[in-house]
């Protein structure tokens, strides 16, 4: 582990480091309010489309630091897609008071599990955002950069349950770091932990004994901030829940980049991995795709990781033929996740503070009786 002056030294300069300027962002989004105790102190904003089917599928979409939803939505296009292909999306979003640069607290042992913190705050927001708009349980995924990356790592591990498949982009394994120090040195490809203890963390996360969500990574190839090794342990630690220890069932190559294939016995792509040979450190777009725009940290590698990731969910026509097949079997009704605890680990934030009322008395109602039976509120 680096000694104290070298972190400090490290958080300063990052500190005063962009990862993305303020952008003209996205007016698509709307915020989502009362969608639950809010443990880890985040904003919400949604998309929903006009005339959105019942029983549609909901994407989650988790920005990198310095970022807000609104740039993301702005660069990456996922609500235009969503109004294309008819599902929502949920934006979770930082704020600088738990967070100076807006990163998701993807290393803080209380903001990771499943009992409370961001992870938790996150989870309120799908449950809220389910039962306002009919959306199919089953059909829940969720994608992320960099820190929003290791974030939707974190979603993956802590609640299985809820979704059907998700996708990391420069991101990091789940429980590789605990602490700044340890973050910044994961981030760089030091001091990781082997493949039996990540793949340990990773089951023991949430005690889930059903089926595992099916995972896509990507990660650029000259990649100077988080390693590209990341990527690699990514995989390691998901082949063990899904059975496909080894190489690759295939590789083949995708708009000029690398892509490797791991199949499981039920013939699932159960786990996809992008190197886009060159790119640094960022989320690869392209932006012929009429739905995307170039921005720092959102790069034009010439393959569009927006509409790749969606086909890898099932939800783009394009490319559904390759990912054909139940993403994730259906289940009755997901596990119970317990009330929120913020005893267990650092980074604690105040107390919720009361939020403005945007909807009906009416609808307000039916979303915290079923946050209550979810286990989501007291």
């Amino acid at each position: 582990m680096r000694n104290l002056a070298d972190t400090i030294a490290r958080l300063a300069a990052n500190r005063n480091r962009s990862f993305a300027p303020p952008s003209t962002g996205s007016d698509a989004l709307t915020g989502l309010t009362g969608f639950g105790s809010n443990p880890g102190q985040l904003d919400a904003l949604i998309h929903v489309p006009d005339n959105l089917a019942r029983n549609a599928p909901l994407v989650v979409v988790l920005h990198g630091c310095t970022q807000t939803a609104a740039g993301y939505d702005h660069a990456a296009g996922w609500s235009r897609l969503a109004d294309r292909e008819g599902f929502a999306v949920l934006y979770p979003q930082q704020r600088r008071a738990n967070n100076a640069n807006l990163c998701f607290n993807w290393f803080v042992p209380g903001d990771i599990g499943r009992e409370g913190g961001e992870a938790h705050s996150i989870r309120q927001m799908i449950e809220a955002a389910v039962v306002a708009h009919g959306i199919d349980r089953d059909r829940i995924f969720v994608t992320g950069l960099s820190a929003g990356g290791a974030m939707a790592g974190v979603m993956l591990a802590a609640y299985p349950d809820t979704f059907a498949a998700g996708a990391i982009i420069a991101g990091l394994p789940y429980g590789t770091a605990t602490s700044v120090p340890e973050a910044f040195d994961r981030m760089r490809g030091h001091g990781a932990p082997d493949t039996k203890a990540l793949q340990k963390r990773l089951a023991a996360a949430s005690g889930h004994s059903g089926a595992w969500p099916r995972i896509s990574v990507w990660q650029g190839s000259a990649d100077q901030t988080v390693a590209a090794s990341n990527a690699g342990l990514i995989v390691n630690q998901w082949q063990g829940v899904h059975g496909v220890a080894g190489q690759p069932t295939r590789e083949e190559e995708v708009d000029g980049h690398r892509r490797m294939v791991w199949v499981d016995d039920e013939g699932r792509e159960a786990i996809e991995y992008y190197l886009i040979q060159g790119m640094s450190h960022g989320t690869p777009l392209d932006t012929a795709d009429g739905l995307s725009h170039a921005a720092p940290y959102m790069i034009d590698a010439g393959i569009s990781s927006t509409l790749r990731i969606a086909g890898f969910f099932g939800l783009v026509d394009e490319v559904k033929a390759r990912t054909a097949g139940s993403p994730r079997p259906a289940t009755a009704t997901p596990s119970t996740p317990r009330t929120a605890n913020r005893s267990m680990g650092q980074g604690a934030k105040t107390a919720a503070q009361p939020q403005p009322e945007t909807a009906s008395a009416g609808v307000r109602h039916i979303i915290e009786d079923a946050l209550r039976k979810a286990g989501l509120l007291k």
